[in-house]
């Protein structure tokens, strides 16, 4: 280690097996689902841990989830990386289609627009993300994301597009 190096920092974290919450997929609803993972009667998704989101909320149409800026999350500029926000948004915009299918019906994120507006670091404060759905067809939906910072400041906005398809459950 040079002078100028500070001592490396650590992060660990756990997760359960994304099988065994995959195997729900399809047996039950959207809603329902993400309701079950956020009441703990199911578990996140692994990408929740990794990235330490926080809180989630979900209704019908609707999905809000939270993330605390850490250094961990940071990219070579000293700022929180736009993957990071992306992901948050991605997840947001695609959880809010989920809570609008029924039992059998699943999805995959088609496209995924992002504008970045502002910056974000730990200074930043929580930040909260909400996803709404705004059409809903037969075979895809059209969902927003906002991402605000702690002040209600507009961080980043994205559109996705989902494309929406039977699953083969087992009965």
């Amino acid at each position: 280690m040079t002078q100028t190096q500070e001592p490396a920092r650590s992060r660990t974290f756990t997760w359960s097996d994304p099988v065994a919450g995959a195997a729900h997929i399809g047996r039950r609803g959207g809603l329902e689902l993400l309701r079950a993972m956020i009441a703990g009667e199911l578990a996140a998704p692994p990408i929740m841990h990794l990235i330490d989101m926080a809180r989630m909320e979900a209704d019908e149409g609707r999905v809000a989830v939270e993330l605390v800026p850490q250094e961990f999350h940071y990219n070579p500029l000293g700022t929180v990386h736009g993957g990071v926000l992306s992901t948050l948004l991605d997840t947001a915009a695609g959880c809010a289609v989920h809570t609008t299918l029924p039992a059998g019906v699943g999805y995959t994120s088609l496209d995924l627009n992002v504008k970045f507006l502002r910056p974000v670091t730990v200074a930043s404060g929580t930040l909260r993300c909400e996803g709404t759905v705004l059409q809903r067809g037969r075979r895809t939906a059209l969902a927003e994301a906002r991402l605000t910072d702690a002040k209600d400041r507009l961080i980043a906005h994205a559109t996705s597009t989902c494309l929406l398809f039977p699953l083969d459950t087992p009965a």
